[in-house]
């Protein structure tokens, strides 16, 4: 790993931030003088070379893109991604290569990637002949490499910047490394791995209490309840207090769904009401802009975090095990809330830097209110650098492939995601999102909008209940995988290019992952019985039946989900 400074970077970066942060440089093979730097009014850019059958992953979530070779992204905080721009939950300046290395732009930054530039000398490929018309919008604007192809970066308003060039074997040892800069993978704790059902928002606290017992005595493997905006007196933007109509006594609940075996998760936002007991304290260190007419704390400010943290304390006392950190993205399409890139902060941060850090540094003040106690929590926003914190991203839109193709791409930033489950058209496509669920890093039934249970309006009890107690037979590989998270920076979900670098067949596979090291997970598309799989080179076996499969592709006709087992993880 080298680290390169480039110009006069700015202050404020995600490496700032990073409590745990550690570089130790190594000696690499990759020519960094082949970097170009340059600046000018509107910021700086780099340009490096792109080999004509070199692939490129990364840059954080990515819902709505895989391999970014001929792509232009645009790293931007927004909840509701529609087409492959780099908009993310979580957009992470990082990327790999199959040629061997990786790149970290330490920036907070609205960074611009093209993957496939091209410089006006050399520009000699590619180039249309006279009589090549193009028929369809798909041939006409289709990317092709014009010779000399570049990765060029550009950084909005910065001077400077410094980047980190890893090597490696395998995209894996690459990303490893990665997240080793900001001290490895997160630690979670075992409940946290059981399923998690959120109520529907306007319970009553009677009406949370009668599901959990429901799901007790039903025979339900769910290990934590999460409470949705009803929990509080306000939640648009947020009082932190309990709605004393619906949750008249929160004490007797909490205790209540602990006897039952239950942890307990808040929703909420970071947009403080007027009405909150913290908003005064708040005041002085909050954004120059509301969210819903709420004030967003400024959680780079230590008195901010005490603030915020110190309230938190308070409910977790009281029995609260974790937090689900709603809307801290923003969004451009829908409705377009949030604070604009324009704002000021008191920490002398702008709007832009404050959206790219606005999700670590909650998770931070959160994790400061939690003091240590173990959690498993969920996150709408997240950046550069967060290996560390037991928090998975999860969104609002529903694609179904689009969740698939986040379990492959968020290994590749130090991300978690969860393909939630909600309600759904059909009891097929209920099951096969359980599935997905299942076997991902937290298994989450969000039911926030559904009054019972789905399983119940979807006719699939039985099915779903198999489907959870599957769940509780995988914690002790996830709890193995999440260790060497932790101690190695490895991520327990991959992409198959991931650990198969070498192997051309997994350049464009966005809908099988590598689950717990030892598993391979292809999900089945909604509406299909039957599917193509690819098992890359080695000993492999079918997850159910123990049947010898061999390598290379085949298809498959399941009511499961498709789960393959390697070699090494034979007798486990």
């Amino acid at each position: 790993m080298k680290k390169i400074v480039f110009g006069t970077p700015e202050s404020i970066t995600p490496a700032l931030f990073c409590k745990n942060f550690t570089y130790i440089e190594t000696k690499i093979n990759y020519h960094t003088n082949q970097i170009k730097f340059r600046c000018s009014a509107r910021g700086c850019s780099l340009t490096l070379p792109l080999g004509a059958k070199e692939q490129i992953y990364g840059l954080g979530l990515q819902l709505k893109a895989f391999a970014l070779r001929g792509k232009k992204l645009t790293l931007r905080p927004n909840a509701d991604p529609v087409a492959a721009t780099g908009d993310s939950h979580a957009p992470v300046p990082f990327f790999v290569s199959t040629a061997g290395y990786g790149i970290y732009v330490d920036t907070a930054r609205q960074a611009e990637f093209y993957f496939g530039s091209s410089d006006l000398k050399g520009a000699d490929g590619g180039i249309r002949e006279a009589g090549d018309i193009a028929v369809s919008t798909e041939d006409l604007y289709a990317f092709r490499d014009l010779g000399s192809s570049n990765i060029s970066i550009f950084i909005p308003a910065a001077q400077g910047v410094t980047l980190y060039v890893i090597e490696g074997g395998t995209i894996t040892d690459i990303v490893a490394q990665y997240n080793m800069l900001s001290g490895g993978g997160c630690a979670v704790p075992e409940w946290g791995l059981s399923a998690v059902y959120r109520c529907y928002s306007r319970y009553s606290q009677e009406q949370v209490l009668r599901a959990a017992k429901r799901l007790r005595e039903g025979g339900f493997a769910v290990g934590c309840i999460g409470l949705e905006p009803g929990w509080q007196s306000k939640a648009y933007p947020c009082s932190y207090v309990w709605n004393k109509e619906l949750y008249p006594n929160p004490d007797f609940l909490l205790a209540s769904l602990r006897r039952l075996g239950f942890h307990v998760n808040l929703w909420e936002h970071g947009f403080v009401h007027p009405d909150s007991p913290i908003y005064k304290e708040l005041y002085l260190l909050m954004g120059n802009y509301t969210v819903w007419g709420g004030g967003v704390p400024d959680f780079s400010l230590k008195e901010a975090r005490s603030i915020f943290a110190a309230y938190h304390k308070k409910l977790v006392a009281m029995g609260v095990d974790g937090f689900k950190l709603d809307e801290c993205d923003g969004s451009d399409y829908t409705g377009s809330w949030s604070f604009p890139n324009m704002a000021d902060f008191p920490s002398g941060m702008d709007g832009e830097q404050y959206h790219a850090l606005f999700g670590v540094l909650y998770m931070q003040t959160i994790l400061e209110a939690l003091d240590g106690k173990p959690a498993f929590s969920e996150v709408r926003n997240a950046g550069a650098l967060c290996a560390p914190y037991p928090f998975v991203l999860y969104s609002d839109l529903y694609d179904y492939t689009d969740f698939i193709r986040g379990c492959v791409t968020a290994g590749f930033g130090g991300l978690l995601w969860t393909p939630e489950v909600r309600d759904a058209a059909s009891k097929e496509e209920f099951l096969k999102r359980l599935q997905i669920g299942v076997f991902s890093p937290q298994c989450l039934l969000n039911a926030w909008y559904c009054k019972e249970f789905p399983w119940e309006t979807l006719c699939c009890e039985a099915e779903t209940k198999a489907l959870l107690a599957l769940r509780e037979t995988l914690k002790p590989l996830l709890m193995r995988a999440f260790e060497g998270y932790r101690r190695t920076g490895i991520p327990p979900v991959r992409a198959l290019v991931s650990d198969y670098t070498d192997d051309t067949e997994t350049y464009q596979l966005d809908d099988e992952y590598l689950f717990c090291d030892n598993l391979l997970v292809a999900p089945m598309p909604v509406g299909a019985s039957s599917r193509r799989v690819y098992l890359p080179d080695g000993q492999w076996r079918d997850f159910y039946t123990k049947e010898r499969i061999q390598s290379g592709w085949f298809s498959v006709e399941t009511d499961l989900i498709p789960v393959y087992e390697k070699a090494d993880g034979f007798g486990r």
